[in-house]
């Protein structure tokens, strides 16, 4: 049965792409590798594929009006956290299958899927993991519980070096260690979110917290602390752990820093229980309004989103891989050039996707406000999350 449809799509496949034409709306990055996938698509189909280069910040302002008047493009780059927008205003067109879906990391497909379907080619990811200064600690110190990591950075630290520091306030560095303990945003049903279900002040959200701020209680990290303070501690040789992402690197290798990256894979809160990261993940979207969406879904699924294809595009952006043999392939080849992206690909495997709904827009500030409260002792972990909960719901009715 299955092989009868195959050919069957593969007919009406073939019948529909007579005249047709492709255009995709793409950041500058992935250019040249979609010059080479578009050659062997038209090469295969007669169809051409025009890429068009867009800002990668302005893709979804200009698809949003555009898009509607059936002026927008066949194909779009952009972030995961678009799609439910996008997808509630109809805009977006489901993916209908993807070939070796064991092979993509489950929570780059849970990215780009909204009510139980899938809208978007996953092909890269991002998050964050816990940097060190391999001067300040030796490799055979490197700790694997936060326990430990408690313990060496009061070793490490004295008048001039701080042991531990990031941007605590900020929800996204905080929010591994509230989820890991099992807080969470939107509570994930078969039908997606659930915005009115929101635990973000359950027991484990709030054990996750007063870790956070037994670490203030402590001593062992600085109030005050935010991402200006760890990013020029660290340049200057002065931090050693903090926490941060694959955008920062490429300036501590600038400085000098001789640093390590420990994987929120590879340490943990209690035994069997890691802090999970949120998740940031690009893909390939296919505009709902397109007169050529059986091409795009072929382009996307077939092409861009086969093992050739993110290789490619991997090749291009040397950016984490979403799909399972890609990053074996990566890790065996290893090398300084590669470490990064092993480690924060590591990262990312047990984290959680950043939700892609508008309501999400809600927990930024509501977040922010209690981690403040409850580092500067101003309120209790209960009361903080409690009041910032109650925000949340208000601002989303």
């Amino acid at each position: 049965m299955k092989r009868f449809l195959v050919i069957v799509f593969l007919v009406l496949l073939i019948s529909s792409f007579a005249g047709a034409g492709l255009v995709i709306w793409s950041s500058e990055s992935q250019v040249p590798a979609l010059e080479r996938l578009a050659a062997e698509f038209e090469r295969d189909y007669g169809i051409r594929v025009e890429i068009q280069q867009v800002v990668f910040g302005d893709i979804k302002s200009k698809f949003l009006p555009a898009a509607p008047a059936g002026e927008g493009p066949d194909i779009i780059i952009g972030a995961h956290d678009w799609v439910g927008e996008l997808a509630m205003d109809g805009l977006l067109e489901p993916i209908p299958f993807l070939p070796q879906r064991d092979l993509y990391y489950d929570v780059a497909v849970e990215a780009f899927s909204y009510g139980g379907r899938l809208y978007g080619l996953p092909y890269a990811l991002e998050s964050i993991a816990i940097i060190y200064n391999k001067d300040l600690i030796f490799e055979d110190e490197v700790p694997t519980t936060i326990a430990e990591l408690e313990s060496i950075a009061m070793e490490v630290a004295d008048d001039e070096i701080v042991g531990f520091v990031y941007d605590a306030p900020n929800f996204y560095f905080s929010f591994p260690f509230i989820a890991g303990y099992g807080g969470y945003i939107f509570k994930d049903t078969p039908e997606g979110l659930d915005v009115d279900d929101i635990g973000l002040n359950n027991p484990g959200a709030a054990e996750g917290v007063a870790l956070i701020r037994s670490w203030f209680d402590m001593g062992l990290m600085p109030r005050g602390a935010n991402y200006s303070l760890m990013d020029g501690l660290f340049i200057e040789g002065l931090a050693a752990f903090i926490i941060n992402g694959p955008w920062a690197t490429p300036l501590y290798r600038d400085a000098g820093i001789d640093y390590g990256i420990i994987p929120f894979s590879d340490i943990y809160l209690e035994p069997g229980v890691t802090p999970k990261p949120f998740v940031g993940v690009q893909g390939f979207m296919i505009n709902s309004r397109s007169r050529s969406k059986i091409e795009a879904i072929e382009f996307v699924v077939n092409y861009i989103g086969s093992y050739r294809g993110q290789k490619a595009i991997f090749e291009i952006e040397r950016r984490g891989v979403v799909r399972s043999d890609l990053y074996a392939e990566v890790e065996a080849e290893g090398g300084p050039e590669l470490y990064d992206i092993i480690q924060f690909s590591a990262s990312a495997s047990v984290g959680t996707p950043m939700p892609n709904i508008p309501e999400m827009a809600a927990v930024w500030g509501s977040m922010e406000d209690a981690l403040n409260l409850v580092i500067n002792a101003q309120d209790t972990v209960g009361n903080a999350l409690d009041a910032a909960v109650e925000k949340i719901k208000a601002a989303i009715q």
